[in-house]
């Protein structure tokens, strides 16, 4: 392990030891967990040291905190959703997406109900959510493309409890699970979840974790290196997925679970292989899905809350 390590050091030599590392403060969106593989093998395998950079990763106390601190310059960088991101835009907040960690909805909705063949078949079914706004919107837009309405079905708020939910009878399908968490935990569980992916029902694709600084910050040369880092650390993973997870596991133990062992492998597909690469189209795309779904109130130029850092 430290060998292959060591010797990953990608063919760049390290010649910083005169200079000091430019300290950078990231913000999690939630604790260490395997979304974050990306950044962690990066820090595994010293590829922000390579770059001459002192990372310090911060999980937040609270998940909302994150983007309002770097909109205030406490941190440097957050992790947050693309959702979000565009109400931040609409609130005015100097926000700018630099980088995306995972470049797919993760998003679904999930059912134990085998009568339950497709979001046509919620019609007068109990369906939990736990965030109101844009859960009714996706929601919302999954029913109208298979031909039925929200009317149709009886939201029941389970307040973030969701595998709970569905284990206890208590709904009968439920919006929000991801596919690399809750599915994966009713899966070992013993359940069979059937699990629609919101993009595959009318919902545009969107990045769900990005990498945000604030916009006076986005042309500092040390972004540029963060990105540069994060895509060796997700190249390194993408070659050494149980490797880097041993690594994780080891330097983690309270989250060595067989939950996370299995969210570790089936995160790999879903992380951005070029982060800093922008698809201003899918924004546009988002940005316009929620502006006619009412959740902000104009629409905001992509240009002023993303940017693809050359």
């Amino acid at each position: 392990m430290k060998k292959n390590l060591c010797a990953l050091l990608l063919g760049t030599a390290i010649t910083g030891h005169a200079a000091a590392a430019e300290n950078v403060t990231l913000m999690l969106d939630w604790y260490v967990n395997p979304d974050h593989a990306p950044i962690i093998v990066a820090e595994q395998i010293g590829a922000f040291k390579a770059e001459g950079l002192d990372v310090k990763i911060v999980p937040p106390s609270d998940p909302s905190l994150p983007p309002r601190l770097v909109a205030a310059k406490k941190a440097d960088l957050a992790i947050t959703y693309q959702p979000q991101l565009h109400f931040f835009a609409d609130q005015g907040l100097p926000l700018v997406r630099v980088g995306t960690l995972v470049n797919t909805p993760l998003n679904t909705v999930m059912t134990l109900d085998k009568n339950i063949k497709s979001p046509a078949d919620l019609k007068g079914k109990k369906v939990g959510f736990s965030v109101t706004g844009i859960e009714e919107a996706t929601l919302g837009t999954m029913l109208k493309h298979e031909g039925i309405s929200s009317a149709d079905i009886t939201p029941v708020n389970v307040n973030f409890q969701l595998t709970g939910a569905l284990l206890a009878g208590q709904v009968d399908a439920v919006i929000g699970g991801y596919r690399n968490i809750e599915a994966l935990e009713l899966q070992i569980q013993g359940k069979d979840p059937k699990v629609f992916n919101v993009e595959d029902y009318g919902v545009p694709a969107y990045d769900e974790l990005v990498i945000v600084a604030n916009r006076d910050d986005v042309n500092k040369p040390k972004i540029a290196k963060f990105l540069a880092a994060l895509k060796k650390g997700n190249d390194y993973l993408q070659a050494h997925p149980q490797e880097t997870w041993k690594a994780f596991a080891s330097s983690h133990p309270e989250l060595n679970t067989e939950l996370n062992r299995q969210a570790w492998q089936k995160s790999l597909p879903l992380f951005a292989r070029d982060p800093a690469h922008l698809d201003t189209a899918r924004y546009q795309a988002y940005e316009q899905f929620l502006f006619d779904n009412k959740l902000i109130k104009k629409i905001t130029p992509v240009a002023d809350y993303a940017v693809e850092i050359k």
